[in-house]
């Protein structure tokens, strides 16, 4: 039997086995820190423990936390101990709700007490730190949806309850730890001792639990709140009260009770009020010549630039659209990564002086030449296209970079505007389980990227970590420059990208490494009903991933 051994995804060694053994066994015969990882992966397709006993030949990925899917279990099983010490502190009566994604951490809520307090959050931190040194097991187990019913009945947990009552399976798989439970759709850790680094911070109305970064999986330090970004969570979450809609569920019965068209037209409404108020703000200020639209892969940023661009229209401003792409240097000057490739993210793959100096001749009000980037020979030359901005207009441009101060520095803060775009969802599918923003930003990709690129499934969860990689270091810093955010997600989305990822998700071999991204993909969408395209406005930001759109890209 000859056991192919990875660590985090990358070759380690085969190791023949004379007879079977657990992998904890096979372990000690190996410098692989057993004590750092986090879970096993088996031929791409399921997770077990140290206690997986093979019986044939197979490859076993050890998992770890500088995994993105060991980071994703490790914030997970964080979370399942923050549960289980709001559960013993304050028992049935308050329910804990994990609210979204914020900096290095996500925001919860305790609902039921009268006004939450610095204290309650350190009390909750003691509690967590009780539970990961007594290194207690997590166990997964199954059991009859009844038997379910009944635990999750008891515990008080009726967003769970919910869920079951959708799920047309006999049997369901939760998380057990001592007398307390719990259900995960990602796999989880199997001690509580290897959730070391977390912290909690006091945020008003409620707190953010904190997880660990980089390779060294140690908490940055000091914790920065992104003011802006939160608030515009707030402002969303306050707006979703007012509807009362959470989770998934609630979508699902404004889908069941044929409510989902009013929803749709009244979220799709608050899109074009936020857009048209962006807009009026603008041509409101003489000043303000110049606007940058940023944010992350497939926030929808030109849909919005376009639905901005109509609104800047009925002010009587006229857009200028100015292309980044143009303004690249010649291919042979552009910096490389450390592999050797171009790096076209690069802010100096940019002609910074030659854009900055167009930018204030426009400005200036006098006609300028825009350049044509040649990309099938790497070099820019001339366009024969003049510009020259009369009294009304304003020049856009959107690109990955629109909020570093560094791509227009000679141009005044009183004469441009940043606007940051990004779809913030705020759907969970229960109390605990929260829909990542990155996962609806993938979902959107996969469809995106079939539909105009010819990519598989498979191509774009591959290409997915250096996307991340790049937004992390080209747009995520520079997010609270902005003067304004807009959030492009909409909590009905899911409903009418599901049809289209579902069978693309399908589609990814077994043998792939991207296997079990794809099958967690569809174990998220698999709580979502259909929503028919019919539905959608043709101006609305789901139709520049899906087709039908009113504008061309």
């Amino acid at each position: 039997m000859i056991i192919d051994l990875r660590l985090d995804g990358n070759k380690y060694r085969q190791i023949e086995l004379e007879s079977a053994k657990s992998i904890r066994d096979i372990l000690k015969d190996t410098d692989i820190p057993a004590d750092k990882i986090l879970s096993f992966k088996i031929d791409h397709t399921q997770y077990v423990n140290e206690e997986f006993i093979p019986q044939h030949s197979m490859m076993i990925d050890c998992i770890t936390f500088n995994h993105p899917e060991g980071s994703r279990i490790y914030q997970d099983s964080a979370i399942f101990i923050l549960a289980k010490a709001v559960n013993s502190l304050l028992g049935i009566q308050h329910s804990l709700v994990v609210e979204h994604s914020i900096g290095d951490g996500v925001f919860c809520e305790v609902f039921g007490a009268q006004r939450w307090t610095e204290q309650d959050c350190n009390r909750v931190k003691e509690e967590m730190i009780k539970i990961v040194e007594s290194d207690l097991p997590i166990e997964k187990i199954t059991v009859p949806i009844s038997e379910a019913l009944e635990i999750f009945s008891t515990m008080g947990r009726k967003d769970v309850i919910k869920n079951l009552k959708y799920n047309y399976q006999d049997e369901v798989s939760i998380y057990r730890c001592g007398k307390y439970y719990d259900i995960f759709l990602r796999p989880l850790a199997d001690r509580t001792g290897m959730v070391k680094e977390f912290d909690i911070v006091y945020q008003e109305p409620g707190f953010i639990l904190r997880f660990p970064t980089g390779k060294e999986c140690k908490l940055a330090q000091p914790f920065v709140l992104p003011t802006k970004l939160f608030q515009l969570h707030q402002e969303h979450d306050k707006w979703l009260d007012i509807l009362g809609v959470h989770n998934i569920i609630d979508i699902n019965k404004l889908t069941d009770n044929y409510d989902i068209s009013e929803f749709i037209l009244v979220e799709e409404a608050l899109h074009e009020k936020k857009i048209a108020e962006i807009a009026s703000s603008i041509v409101n200020d003489s000043k303000i010549k110049l606007i940058l639209i940023a944010g992350p892969s497939s926030s929808g940023k030109t849909t919005f630039a376009k639905r901005l661009s109509i609104q800047l229209l009925a002010c009587k401003a006229k857009p200028v659209v100015v292309s980044l792409d143009d303004y690249f240097i010649d291919r042979d000057k552009t910096v490389r990564k450390e592999n050797g490739e171009y790096d076209f993210e690069n802010i100096y793959a940019l002609d910074l002086e030659f854009l900055n100096l167009q930018l204030t001749q426009m400005l200036a009000g006098q006609e300028v030449e825009l350049p044509h980037y040649d990309f099938s020979r790497g070099i820019r030359r001339r366009s024969n296209v003049f510009v020259k901005l009369r009294e009304n207009d304003v020049i856009v441009i959107e690109g990955i970079h629109g909020l570093n101060e560094l791509l227009t520095s000679s141009i005044k803060a009183e004469n441009k505007v940043k606007i940051y775009v990004s779809a913030l969802n705020q759907l969970n599918i229960d109390n605990h389980n929260r829909i990542a923003t990155t996962d609806c930003r993938l979902i959107r990709r996969i469809i995106r990227d079939y539909q105009y690129r010819g990519y598989t499934a498979i191509e774009t969860i591959q290409r997915w970590p250096s996307v991340r990689e790049g937004e992390d270091k080209n747009i995520f810093p520079y997010q609270e420059n902005a003067d304004f955010m807009f959030n492009s997600s909409l909590t009905y989305e899911l409903g009418v990208l599901r049809k289209y990822a579902w069978k693309l998700l399908l589609s990814v071999p077994r043998t792939s490494a991207g296997y079990t991204e794809a099958q967690r993909l569809l174990a998220l969408l698999s709580n979502i009903k259909d929503i028919p395209d019919s539905l959608v406005p043709y101006n609305s930001i789901i139709r520049e991933f899906t087709n039908g759109s009113i504008f061309r890209y």
